[in-house]
């Protein structure tokens, strides 16, 4: 016969084993093994403290997904509020932390006994801040934004064993509760919650409205000039705080200190960047933001340089940092690192400023400070050579300290990680082969069956779109008449790519604002003007130097028309299929809302077909 205590410990286990199953169906990943034993553990610990506090009709949302992130909040108990009789939602942060304490590092970091890879946001602000985005975000809060409340709940841990936590808290959605004081986080959750049925109030949560997430083009002014518009979660605040808190370090000490900031599409780096830049510029510290883009870098000038030469300014290009002064700024922020070259020279460098010195070695020079944000599956051109593994190598070899942050979010797909992983697997950038897509809520994917299908798709949904392509056609200089070359040729559908240069052609925008400008819908972009910039709707066309043999996609050099690939020499075979399928990965990764394919290559249609349910295709 099983005992009680038995009974108990199967029941968590299959509680456990139950969210990780859905976890896996819903994310397309598997739950690491402490994530399964914090549901072990800390899930029946708030239940029971539910039912003692007498609140038994709450609805309790475990792993409650953050609208257009791929971020989970432990719990979100939603009800009634005893005093108002309104909906009233209470997130709760869960740690099984034993011991933990401020850090140096950073104003809101921490440090936890026994967890590897260093410092951690503080879990009163990590709550704090989940609650700011979902008042940000969800329709159903929009009108009383006061409903929602935020603690987190370190139920292994007593008051001296997390001494001086508390200082952070700093309202009623970043409450911080220890074991011992659990009469008090009973009392908390009492009086926001009633034992009324929660259920309706849970829908309403679930069901809401999502508003469309803050563009980085459109705030970029409001981030620079006033208090931060971007809500930074978790790995972002973490970013955010490291490199403050390396500035403060490196002043102080007199020594440099060097960040990468790694993550993936949509991951908010460039929010991040943002952010830095503008409480940088508020506190009056020397910085600067610079990338390899000619289109991003005259983006950030356009807008939010609007009107402002000083923030104007801020802005450059890698190549610009070759006669800079040692150690001449407190930071620079390399955005889109991995677009770091061998050197800053070209082929019209005068002779004399030939110095032979790296590109990477003039930007880790120029800052005490410099920071590189960057993703490696990003890289798209021969010579670019950002890499995680190259910028450390050589700033240790200069002796600097290296600090490293790993982001996880996903913000462009929609939040959608599990899309992100399905075109890795796609494009064979991710062991294991393709995978049939099985849906997301939150993201949509669709097979177009022609060029003319894909383009009156995305002219028919609301919000921003732009069409893409790889660079398979050729790529003509504009008529004298003003107008653009319909190079891009698919049977009887032709139109035109992108401007070629920084100039507008006829009502054509100049090529870095393709992606912004509304008049760049009608024209096919290409990778180098799509790379770091985001849109509602992204269609994408997979040109024929894509095929398929045996289930898995190929690439065909002979059908691209990339000058830059065109020497076997410079680019041998084994080169150029890491980098087209990088370029695939970067247009396929450019939309929040959904992504409209279409593949020239039949055989690559039919494929795609098998991997895409009729029910989430496209059928003319």
């Amino acid at each position: 016969m099983t005992s009680p205590q038995v009974s108990v410990l199967q029941g968590e286990a299959h509680l456990a084993e139950t969210i990780a199953e859905h976890v896996r169906t819903v994310t397309g990943r598997r739950s690491s093994a402490s994530e399964v034993r914090s549901w072990q553990r800390s899930l029946p610990a708030l239940a029971r403290d539910l039912a003692d506090a007498g609140l038994h009709r709450v609805e309790m949302l475990v792993e409650y997904k953050l609208p257009l992130t791929s971020k989970r909040a432990d719990v979100v108990l939603a009800g009634i509020h005893p005093r108002t009789g309104e909906d009233s939602y209470v997130v709760i942060e869960l740690k099984q932390w034993s011991r933990a304490e401020p850090s140096e590092a950073g104003e809101h970091l921490v440090i936890v006994d026994g967890m590897p890879g260093g410092e951690a946001l503080h879990p009163a602000e990590q709550v704090r801040r989940y609650c700011e985005y979902m008042r940000d975000f969800l329709g159903a809060l929009s009108s009383n934004p006061d409903t929602v409340y935020g603690a987190a709940y370190l139920h292994n841990a007593m008051d001296l064993d997390v001494d001086g936590l508390s200082d952070q808290v700093r309202d009623e959605r970043s409450r911080l509760f220890t074991k011992q004081r659990r009469g008090e986080f009973l009392r908390y959750l009492s009086e926001r919650l009633s034992d009324k049925p929660g259920a309706e109030a849970a829908d309403r949560l679930l069901s809401s409205a999502v508003a469309p997430s803050k563009q980085l083009m459109t705030y970029a002014s409001k981030e620079i000039r006033e208090r931060e518009q971007f809500t930074l979660l978790d790995e972002q605040q973490v970013a955010y705080e490291t490199v403050m808190g390396a500035v403060d370090s490196a002043r102080r000490a007199d020594f440099k200190q060097v960040v990468i900031v790694t993550g993936g599409p949509g991951s908010g780096k460039s929010v991040i960047a943002l952010s830095l830049l503008g409480e940088l510029f508020r506190q009056g510290r020397s910085a600067l933001h610079a990338t390899g883009s000619q289109a991003f870098t005259q983006t950030m000038r356009r807008y939010p340089g609007r009107g402002s030469t000083r923030i104007k300014n801020l802005f450059h290009y890698f190549n610009s940092f070759t006669d800079a002064e040692q150690n001449g700024l407190d930071v620079l922020i390399c955005d889109e690192a991995h677009r770091i070259r061998e050197t800053s020279t070209s082929r019209f460098t005068p002779a004399a400023k030939r110095t032979g010195r790296s590109q990477l070695d003039e930007l880790l020079s120029t800052a005490r400070v410099p920071v590189f944000l960057l993703d490696e599956h990003q890289v798209v051109r021969p010579g670019e050579l950002g890499t995680v593994e190259g910028i450390e190598h050589y700033a240790r070899t200069k002796g600097y300290d290296v600090r490293r942050v790993s982001l996880n979010e996903q913000f462009r797909c929609g939040g959608s990680r599990k899309y992100e992983q399905w075109v890795r697997h796609l494009l064979g950038l991710a062991p294991g082969g393709p995978m049939a897509w099985d849906g997301d809520e939150d993201f949509e994917v669709r097979l177009a069956d022609s060029p003319q299908e894909l383009e009156a798709d995305l002219a028919a949904q609301d919000g921003t779109a732009r069409m893409t392509a790889g660079f398979c056609w050729p790529w003509s200089d504009p008529l004298p008449n003003d107008t653009l070359v319909s190079d891009v040729v698919i049977d009887d559908w032709a139109r035109p790519w992108n401007t070629k240069k920084d100039r507008a052609v006829g009502n054509y925008p100049p090529s870095m604002l393709w992606a912004s400008d509304p008049n760049g819908f009608g024209q096919v972009g290409c990778v180098y003007t799509a790379q770091g910039f985001e849109y509602d709707w992204n269609g994408v066309i997979l040109g024929p130097d894509l095929t398929v043999h045996d289930g898995r996609l190929v690439t065909v050099r002979s059908e691209n028309r990339d000058p830059a690939f065109k020497s076997r020499k410079s680019v041998p075979d084994s080169d150029f299929d890491q980098l087209v399928r990088n370029v695939y990965k970067v247009l396929l990764t450019r939309g929040m809302r959904g992504t409209v394919i279409y593949a020239v290559d039949p055989e690559l249609r039919d494929h795609l077909a098998g991997l895409l349910p009729a029910a989430i295709s496209r059928t003319s």
